[in-house]
C-alpha cells in the first residue's frame, strides 16, 4: 500500500506540474481535458505495472583447494531451525485503528457525495422543466446564476420569464451538457471520496472545472465573435454569486488568466511540440517505477586453471558418478557463504579432483547370521531399522534372515544419540529388495540431485564434530552414516538419501456423519469428491499421497489417527467445509493445534498452503488455532483446512463445481511437490 501511495502520488505531482507549466497555457483545452483525465488514470495504474529487464552478470569462481574434505548432504547450520516452542503471536491493533478511520471517513465523505447528487436530481425532478435544444431548463425560485448537471441548466423562473438571460449565458451552458462536463466533475469527485487524504485531487479538480470554462468560453468566442461585451458579461454576472457542488457554474473563477485566454491563439507547431513532450515524460515514470532489472548470473569457467587433457580411470569413474548433480561448496572455517554452485559438468577438472575425491566403494552383499538375527529379535540393547524407518525390535520376528541381502551396525557417541534411540548400537537391515533397487548400483550414480561438501580445517576438534552433528540429531532421516578420525582430521560421511515424502490426505466425515450439509449437498460429498481429484491428478514419483477415504466410508477419529502413525507420514492435511448461520460467512481458513510440539513446523507448512489457496476465488480467513485431535495426537506436521462455506452462495457454487474441485486440488498438489 505505502508502494502504491509513493509512486501514484508522484507520478499524479508530475503529470499535474507538466500541465501547469506547459499545456495550461495553450489553447488546446479539448486535448488538456483528456490528459488530466487519462494523467490521473496512469498515476493509479503505474504501481501495478512491472517490466522485467534481464541482466546476465558473468561469474568467474576460483578458490584455492582446502586440505581436508568433510562430504555431507547436510543443510548448513544456520539454515536449520532448533527445538520447536509454542509461538505467541501478538496483535498490533495500529492497523485495524487505521484502517477503521480511513474506513469511517470515507463513509462520511460517500455519503456527502451521494446526497448532493440526490439534491441536484430531486431539484431537477421538483421544478417546471422546458426543453431547450438539447438540454432541459430547470427553473428554480431562488435566485441564482445557471448553471449544468448532466443535461439540466439550471435558471431562475423570473430570469427566464423577464428575458434577463442573454443568448450567451445559454449558449455556454450548453456547452457544457452538449461536451458531458458532469461526468469529468463525478469522476474526480469519486476519487476524492476514496483518496481524501491525498490533496492533489483538489488541485486536479480545480484544473479540470477551469479547463471546461475554457472550453466554453472558445465556444461563445467562436459563435458571437464579440470578446469585449461577453467578458464584461462574465465580469457583472459573475461577482458576489456563489458556486454549485457538482456543477459547471458560469461564474467559476472568472480571473484574468480566464478572460486573457479568450484572446489567446496558439501555433500549430508550438502545440504539437508540448504535446510530443508528454512521451518523456511518462516514459521517465516507467523506467523509475516500473522497470525492474533482474540479474541472471552465469557461470564463466575460470581461464586461469589449467586442465589436464589426459584422464585417468578415477576421473572417468567420477564422472559417471556424479553426472548432472549440482554440487554446492562451502568453507565452515569462516562461515563464509557458497563458494561453489553449479552443475558437476561445469566445474574444471581440477577443481574436481579437489573437493570431490571421495566416490563410494561397491557394496557386496553382507547375510545376517541366524546368531545375529535372534538376538537383535529378543533384546532392546540395539536400535534396529529395516530399509531406513526405524522399527520394533520384535517387528524383526515377521521375517527371516535370507530375507535381508545387507546390514551395517555402528556406535553411536552419546553426545549425539537421540532421546528415541538411547542405544549404543545401531544395526541398519536392508531387506532383498531394497538392496537390489538402492544399494547394488550405489557406487555408480549419486542417487540425490545436489551434494553438498563442507571444507574443514585439519586436525578439527570433537566439539567441532558435535556441533556439526547436533544440526541434524532431530532429523533421522539425515543421520551419521559413518565416521573416522585419523592424523589429518576427522571425515565426516552423510548419505541422505533420495526418500519419497509420504503425505496423508484426509477426507473429513464419511457414512452416517454427513458434516454440513446445504440442500442436495454435504461435506463428506465434497471432501471425498476433492480428494479423488488429487489423487487422479497425482503424478509426482517423489511423493507418496496416502487416502484415508475416497469413498462413501465412516473411519473414526482413532483409526484415522492409527492409519497415519502407522505410515510414518511427514504431513497430514485434513480437508472439511465449513458452515454459518450467516450467509455471508466465506473463504477459507486453515487450523493448526498448539497443543502439538510441532506447532512451528506445521504453521510454517499452513501459512504455505494459504498462500498457493489465496490463488482460487476462495478468500483468506487466515490461520487459526484448534483443539481437534486429528492435530493434538498427529506425530507429523498437520493441519485441517476448511475449503470454504456451503452456506454461502458463492463459495457453495465454487467448491461444488468440477472446475472448482479440480482448481483447489491443483494448488494443493502445488504445494505438496514443494514440501521438504
Amino acid at each position: 500500500m505505502i508502494d502504491f501511495l509513493l509512486k501514484s502520488t508522484i507520478s499524479l505531482t508530475v503529470f499535474l506540474g507538466f500541465y501547469h507549466l506547459v499545456l495550461e497555457r495553450e489553447k488546446i483545452h479539448q486535448f488538456n481535458r483528456f490528459y488530466l483525465l487519462l494523467s490521473i488514470v496512469i498515476s493509479l495504474v503505474i504501481p501495478f505495472l512491472t517490466f522485467e529487464i534481464i541482466k546476465i552478470v558473468p561469474v568467474v569462481q576460483t578458490f584455492e583447494p582446502l586440505n581436508t574434505v568433510i562430504t555431507s548432504s547436510v543443510l548448513p547450520e544456520n539454515e536449520i531451525q532448533g527445538t520447536s516452542a509454542p509461538i505467541e503471536e501478538k496483535i498490533n491493533f495500529t492497523p485495524y485503528v487505521l484502517w477503521s478511520l480511513y474506513g469511517l471517513i470515507s463513509f462520511l465523505m460517500l455519503l456527502r457525495f451521494g446526497k448532493n447528487i440526490w439534491l441536484l436530481i430531486s431539484k431537477s425532478s421538483s421544478n417546471p422543466k422546458v426543453k431547450y435544444k438539447k438540454a432541459n431548463l430547470v427553473l428554480v425560485e431562488e435566485k441564482t446564476l445557471p448553471h449544468t448537471f448532466l443535461n439540466s441548466i439550471f435558471i431562475n423562473f423570473e430570469d427566464y420569464n423577464n428575458r434577463n438571460i442573454e443568448d450567451e449565458l445559454y449558449a455556454h451552458e450548453l456547452v457544457h451538457v452538449t461536451q458531458k462536463h458532469t461526468l469529468d466533475i463525478l469522476f474526480i469527485e469519486f476519487l476524492k471520496v476514496i483518496f481524501w487524504f491525498n490533496p492533489l485531487f483538489i488541485f486536479y479538480k480545480k484544473a479540470i472545472q477551469l479547463n471546461h470554462e475554457f472550453l466554453a468560453d472558445e465556444e461563445i468566442v467562436k459563435t458571437y465573435n464579440n470578446v469585449p461585451f461577453y467578458q464584461n458579461l462574465l465580469l457583472q454576472k459573475g461577482s458576489g454569486q456563489k458556486t454549485i457542488y457538482l456543477a459547471s457554474n458560469l461564474n467559476y473563477l472568472v480571473t484574468k488568466k480566464r478572460l486573457l485566454m479568450m484572446t489567446k491563439s496558439t501555433s500549430q507547431k508550438i502545440a504539437v511540440l508540448k504535446k510530443i513532450a508528454i512521451v518523456p515524460i511518462l516514459a521517465g515514470l516507467i523506467y523509475f517505477f516500473c522497470i525492474e532489472v533482474v540479474a541472471q548470473e552465469k557461470l564463466v569457467p575460470d581461464t586461469t586453471i589449467k586442465t589436464e587433457s589426459n584422464l585417468t580411470k578415477d576421473d572417468i569413474k567420477r564422472d559417471r558418478y556424479y553426472a548432472n548433480v549440482r554440487i554446492i561448496a562451502k568453507d565452515i572455517r569462516k562461515d563464509t557463504t557458497f563458494k561453489i554452485n553449479k552443475m558437476y559438468e561445469d566445474l574444471t577438472l581440477t577443481e574436481k579432483r579437489n573437493y570431490l575425491s571421495w566416490i563410494p566403494d561397491k557394496i557386496n552383499p553382507k547375510k545376517v547370521s541366524k546368531e545375529l538375527f535372534i538376538k537383535l529379535s529378543n533384546s532392546n540393547n540395539e536400535a534396529v531399522w529395516i530399509d531406513g524407518k526405524a522399527v520394533k525390535n520384535s517387528d524383526l520376528k515377521k521375517y527371516k534372515p535370507s530375507d535381508f541381502s545387507y546390514y551395517t551396525n555402528r556406535f553411536i557417541d552419546k553426545r549425539v544419540r537421540l532421546k528415541q534411540f538411547p542405544q549404543e548400537y545401531q544395526y541398519t537391515l536392508y531387506t532383498n529388495e531394497y538392496f537390489d533397487k538402492n544399494l547394488k548400483n550405489n557406487h555408480l550414480k549419486y542417487d540425490n540431485d545436489t551434494l553438498i561438501v563442507t571444507f574443514s580445517e585439519m586436525n578439527t576438534e570433537w566439539e567441532k564434530l558435535d556441533k556439526i552433528l547436533k544440526t541434524k540429531t532431530k532429523d533421522v532421516k539425515a543421520e551419521t552414516e559413518w565416521y573416522s578420525k585419523n592424523e589429518e582430521g576427522i571425515t565426516i560421511h552423510r548419505n541422505k538419501k533420495k526418500q519419497k515424502k509420504i503425505i496423508v490426505i484426509d477426507a473429513g466425515h464419511g457414512g452416517t456423519d454427513f458434516g454440513a450439509t446445504n440442500n442436495e449437498w454435504n461435506e463428506k460429498n465434497l471432501t471425498s469428491l476433492i480428494a479423488k481429484k488429487i489423487k487422479e491428478m497425482h503424478s509426482n514419483s517423489d511423493l507418496e499421497i496416502h487416502f484415508t477415504r475416497t469413498d462413501d466410508e465412516f473411519i473414526d477419529l482413532k483409526k484415522r489417527g492409527d492409519f497415519i502413525n502407522n505410515l510414518n507420514a511427514d504431513l497430514v492435511i485434513s480437508l472439511h467445509v465449513n458452515q454459518n448461520k450467516n450467509t455471508d460467512a466465506n473463504g477459507f481458513e486453515i487450523f493448526i493445534s498448539d497443543k502439538n510440539n510441532l506447532i512451528a513446523e506445521s504453521k510454517v507448512f499452513a501459512e504455505k498452503l494459504s498462500t498457493k489457496l489465496s490463488k482460487t476465488p476462495l478468500r483468506n480467513r487466515g490461520l487459526k488455532f484448534a483443539p481437534f485431535m486429528i492435530l493434538k495426537n498427529s506425530p507429523c506436521p498437520s493441519m485441517v483446512v476448511e475449503l470454504g462455506f456451503i452456506s454461502n452462495e458463492n463459495d457453495r457454487k465454487f467448491i461444488t463445481s468440477e472446475k472448482g474441485q479440480t482448481e483447489i486440488a491443483k494448488y494443493i498438489l502445488d504445494f505438496i511437490s514443494e514440501v521438504k
